[in-house]
């Protein structure tokens, strides 16, 4: 994974580490299909695009995906892998990742459902939040 700063003094690799663990949480959130958790890595006012969807506030990306959990998600996993790192500020980082949702029995993301994805985060009383968290197709389609 590359990391990078926009500051003189480079991240320290346990914040770095702090911030490539958001992806894991989410992974983690997915896999026990737990909307609440999931929404939990958001900061209150962030907000979730994906193709077609744009969700502003935890409350709703909540709401969207516990609907999504109970019905197109419903046995699914997903699986994201950090490719770089850049903090902003000493309080501000983007992650970049790539994976996709995995269907029930599958172990590898089928080329329809690979994604890359920008996750920017912000340090809140001393946790990481995404306050913006997109991801697109990564094949063109």
């Amino acid at each position: 994974m590359t990391s990078t700063t926009s500051e003189s003094a480079a991240p320290s690799d346990a914040e770095q580490a702090a911030v490539a663990a958001v992806p894991q949480r989410i992974v983690e959130a997915w896999a026990e299909h737990d909307a609440d958790a999931f929404a939990a890595q958001f900061a209150e006012d962030g907000t979730m695009i994906l193709p077609g969807l744009y969700c502003k506030g935890r409350t709703e990306i909540r709401d969207f995906i516990a609907t999504a959990f109970a019905g197109p998600y419903r046995g699914t996993r997903v699986t994201g892998q950090p490719f770089e790192v850049r903090f902003l500020s000493p309080d501000t980082a983007l992650l970049l990742t790539e994976g996709g949702v995995l269907a029930e029995g599958e172990s590898d993301v089928a080329p329809e459902r690979a994604i890359r994805a920008s996750w920017l985060l912000n340090r809140q009383e001393g946790r990481w939040l995404l306050a913006a968290y997109q991801n697109s197709p990564a094949q063109p389609g």
